[in-house]
């Protein structure tokens, strides 16, 4: 019956000295533990013997421990039952959402009391079912204060404020029990100015209604007045001191949550936890620290959080370390690792950390399966993100906006555009970020046209566009060709739709110029635009120079570059690039000393595949270490023969260094994307596409060769290189070699 208590601010278990009762605040991240709290119960009449009496505990255990069959076979072996055994079997049903046989059960009762009704109501409420609550309420032979408070929570639960005030007024008593619950559910409908009028007319104010009030103005962020209301407390418990302080860390005010916590009189693991996720948050690392191995316990709750503290902070190995010493887990700590290593760069260490998670038989929460799932789009491994897929569909994700969004998404990373189109087509309604999935999609893979079509849908449907559309749409045009068409576009952003371009967008119609061959009109573009144009406005322009090798201005965007981001080695490949196709190796020489002098490295390219759901990492240059390594060699050389059949001449303006013809054509043929193609070409089924990934832009002669093995061979290629998707088949690419 405690749960008849619960209002939608704070859980609240009111038993005198009773045993350890979860407290739970609506917007705080853990579980306040608390053994010394005061609360207050209807006494309740016992109906029951000793005998009755264990039996009526093993039904409750077993409920709590969601094994409701063993639970009932208790309930049906006992030689008599008392209307609280009736009542405990109820209450188990309604406790492991089963509300129909618990229904079932009240109408078969021989007997019942006003518990049995309450129970039913409280049980309902409970299962998100208030209008069956509510006919129970209407047709209930009497009622008491616990009877009306469940059914204002009820309401509340629902977001029914105006019944659950109407109800409130209508109740012919109240306890300090009933004003809380109504208090609670107004400051959880944002509405605190009228949560303090109503607590200031409370008639009686126990220490859970200061609380309460407490969390409401720390939530709104208004510590001044919680502050206030927490010193004017007659009696604090550690629930108070610890909203408190968790209330100072969450707002940035870290050093006087400090403060607060020395003073505490008595704390508790959760008290600790407040004040080190505080430390956490404000990327205090070194002090969480201190705190950490100060603290007497360390939950399964606080390493979780410093797992997620550590990898916020970019510490990835010491998470692993706390990670690896942890006595026990729970399936929030395997995701909170898999977390970090998805956010911080280390998607082959998520993906084996979600593997052995499976081998070790914990269940696949929600957030694990969404940080694989963006880990299978980061890595583009289909195979695997078709396993998550189905995971999803059956812990009954799917059916998430948020979910669907990001699993079109993947689809759209790893080249399957189909797939993204069936699970956009089966979604109702659709957002703005389902829309723009589709839209960017369609532009990676060069259908401009397509990208477009999807715009004009989206106009017809009523979504309001946001930037991110206009990102998507213009680079649609920019990777098709598509200059008239990108034009109108960005010419109507402000006129038409209220979106102000930015220089995203900008760096967008840069491309599109420079892509097309309108240097010229690329570099008006920047010197008239109104902000300030940043580093991928003149990476646009520099990538579009090295296209069309405009020497003049690819030293002017170079220049800019390098101020801009003077670290960002790209800036100084590209550059590099250019001086190299044109044979200046004086000043190839010279860009690289700058490199050298400023210690700026080379990000070093590489290409991987997925295959039987193992991904493969290949580094241009070298396939040595990968154990097919001979196998791959031969299908190399047999790809030369091929390829010098079909006119194949290696282009040697796209290596880097100053060699002879002949070191330059075996130095392009171990490119990485070509080693990743080749094991493809030996281990993907005949029928199957070769999906192949690179973490840099494919190299023009690259291009060209993947183009004819395609041909040689009869097999599709699909390569997604950092800037789009290229598939090849038949000789061609889907990019019609505009890229």
């Amino acid at each position: 019956m405690i749960d008849i208590y619960i209002d939608l601010g704070i859980e609240i278990g009111r038993l005198q000295d009773g045993p350890r009762i979860a407290v739970y605040y609506k917007n705080l991240q853990f579980t306040i533990i608390q053994s010394q709290m005061q609360f207050i119960f209807i006494k309740q009449r016992a109906y029951c013997t000793s005998v009755a009496k264990s039996s009526n505990s093993q039904i409750s255990r077993y409920a709590r421990l969601g094994e409701i069959q063993n639970a009932r076979r208790v309930f049906d072996n006992m030689s008599s039952r008392s209307v609280a055994s009736w009542n405990t079997m109820i209450a188990g049903y309604f406790q492991n959402y089963r509300p129909h046989e618990a229904r079932y059960l009240f109408d078969v009762m021989p007997e019942r009391d006003i518990i049995s009704w309450n129970n039913l109501i409280s049980g309902y409420v409970k299962n998100r079912m208030v209008s069956e609550a509510r006919k129970v309420f209407d047709i209930m032979p009497q009622r008491n204060v616990v009877s009306w408070t469940a059914m204002v929570r009820g309401c509340l639960q629902e977001g029914m404020i105006c019944e659950a005030e109407s109800l409130f007024g209508q109740m012919p008593e109240k306890n300090v029990v009933s004003w809380t619950v109504l208090l609670g559910g107004i400051i959880q409908a944002g509405r605190i100015d009228e949560a303090r009028r109503l607590f200031d007319r409370m008639p009686g104010k126990d220490v859970v209604s200061w609380t309460n009030m407490i969390a409401g103005y720390c939530q709104e962020g208004r510590l001044v007045e919680a502050r206030e209301l927490f010193d004017e407390m007659p009696k604090r418990n550690v629930i108070s001191w610890t909203t408190m302080i968790d209330g100072y860390a969450r707002h940035q005010k870290v050093d006087v949550a400090r403060k607060l916590f020395e003073v505490m009189p008595g704390k508790n693991e959760v008290s600790w936890s407040a004040m080190l996720m505080g430390y956490v948050q404000c990327g205090r690392i070194e002090e969480a620290v201190q705190l950490f191995d100060a603290m007497p316990v360390k939950s399964v709750g606080t390493c979780n959080g410093m797992i997620v503290g550590f990898g916020q902070n970019g510490h990835v190995a010491k998470a692993r370390w706390i990670f690896d010493n942890m006595r026990e887990r729970d399936d929030w700590t395997w995701s909170a690792m898999i977390k970090v290593y998805e956010r911080k760069g280390f998607e082959l260490e998520a993906l084996n950390m979600f593997t052995l998670m499976q081998k070790e038989g914990i269940s696949s929460n929600f957030p694990s399966l969404i940080s694989i799932l963006s880990v299978c789009a980061s890595l583009a491994i289909l195979d695997h993100g078709r396993q998550i897929h189905a995971e999803l569909i059956k812990s009954q994700f799917d059916t998430d906006v948020y979910v669907s969004s990001i699993l079109i998404t993947m689809y759209v990373k790893c080249g399957d555009l189909l797939k993204a189109k069936l699970v956009f087509d089966r979604f109702a309604p659709k957002d703005v970020v389902m829309w723009n999935s589709m839209i960017t999609g369609y532009a990676q893979h060069g259908l401009g046209t397509e990208a477009l079509q999807f715009f004009h849908g989206m106009l017809s449907a009523g979504i309001a566009l946001d930037d991110v559309t206009f990102v998507g749409v213009l680079s649609a045009c920019s990777y098709s060709g598509m200059v008239k068409e990108g034009r109108e576009i960005f010419d109507s952003m402000k006129s038409n739709y209220q979106v102000e371009p930015g220089t995203e967008h900008y760096a967008c119609m840069v491309d599109l110029f420079g892509r097309a061959g309108l240097l010229n009109e690329a570099m008006n573009l920047i010197n008239n635009m109104p902000i300030e144009a940043d580093a991928v406005v003149w990476g646009a322009l520099l990538g579009a120079c090295k296209m069309h090798t405009n020497m003049d201005l690819a030293e002017v965007a170079a220049r800019k570059l390098v101020k801009l981001e003077p670290k960002n080695s790209g800036h100084y490949i590209l550059l590099s690039n250019i001086y190299a196709s044109k044979e200046r190796w004086r000043d190839v020489t010279e860009v690289r000393k700058k490199m050298k002098t400023r210690k700026v490295s080379k990000l070093l390219g590489c290409s991987w595949i997925e295959v039987e759901k193992k991904v493969h990492m290949f580094a241009g240059g070298d396939s040595e270490v990968h154990p097919d390594h001979p196998m791959i060699m031969r299908m190399l050389e047999c790809l030369s023969g091929k390829l010098r059949e079909v006119g194949y001449n290696p282009d040697a303006s796209f290596v880097l260094h100053d060699l002879d013809e002949e070191d330059k054509a075996h130095t392009l043929g171990f490119h990485s994307e070509k080693l990743a193609v080749a094991f493809g070409l030996l281990k993907v089924p005949q029928g199957m596409p070769i999906r192949v990934m690179k973490n840099l832009r494919v190299c023009g002669d690259c291009h060209l060769a993947i183009k004819l093995i395609a041909k040689v061979t009869g097999r599709e290629v699909i390569l997604r290189d950092a800037n789009r998707f290229h598939h090849f088949k038949d000789g061609f690419c889907s990019c019609s070699d505009y890229w």
